[in-house]
């Protein structure tokens, strides 16, 4: 299979095709892995710059494996080197974790000239993820958008009627957030929400739209923030 390029174990040795080949398989691989997270995302938005971190980190792993070789010395000037960066990203979702560091893995292994464990392991991580996905180990519901507005605290009528359009037009909903406003006179809301199937979101705003002291009115789609 990888019989048209003549790979070098040592660093020293590889020619310039050898180590544009290296990044280009790094670069392939780890796009396969962007792709795949996008696909098997699941929530309101994502981050546009971890999907393109996801694909660069492992053309850094790569050349930085290619780098140090076989000398002991490089690898240990590299770590002292990396020691001064300090990463101040928190992975709030465990599977950013993991699409991060099997980025990272696959960059390694390219830059180790490991050609077969690379493909086959990015491979095998993002089947396993798609038939995750579909198994039931899956989310079997999720929101598609959230919903924010205000009440006045004390109007129990108003809450009323916006729990019965709740339960008319959505199959799921959920509060998230709830906070005072207007110096305790209004409390500001903020649900995740799913739609029922054959309901229209233009009708349930239009109905929301009906409760007379009800503020601040806005709907965000996840079709509308999936890229931050």
């Amino acid at each position: 299979m990888f019989d048209a390029i003549t790979v070098q174990t040592a660093a020293e040795n590889a020619s310039v095709w050898t180590l544009i080949f290296t990044i280009l398989l790094a670069f392939v691989l780890s796009t396969l892995l962007a792709y795949v997270y996008q696909k098997t995302f699941r929530g309101l938005s994502y981050s546009r710059n971890y999907v393109q971190s996801i694909v660069l980190i492992s053309i850094i792993a790569a050349v930085v494996i290619q780098s140090v070789g076989d000398s002991m010395s490089r690898g240990i000037g590299i770590m002292a080197a990396m020691s001064i960066i300090r990463f101040r990203t928190n992975f709030k979702d465990p599977r950013d974790t993991l699409f991060m560091f099997a980025s990272l893995a696959e960059g390694i292994s390219c830059g180790a000239y490991a050609f077969p464990v690379a493909i086959t392991g990015t491979v095998g991580f993002a089947l396993a993820t798609i038939l995750l996905y579909y198994s039931p180990l899956g989310p079997n519901s999720y929101f598609d958008g959230m919903l924010r507005f205000n009440l006045p605290t004390t109007n129990n009528e108003d809450k009323k009627q916006l729990e019965t359009l709740l339960d008319k037009y959505c199959r799921a909903f959920a509060l998230v957030t709830l906070r005072e406003i207007a110096q305790g006179q209004r409390l500001d809301y903020a649900y995740h929400i799913k739609l029922r199937k054959k309901m229209s979101y233009d009708n349930f705003m239009v109905e929301l739209k009906t409760i007379k002291e009800l503020q601040g009115l806005s709907l965000m789609m996840q079709e509308a923030t999936v890229d931050l």
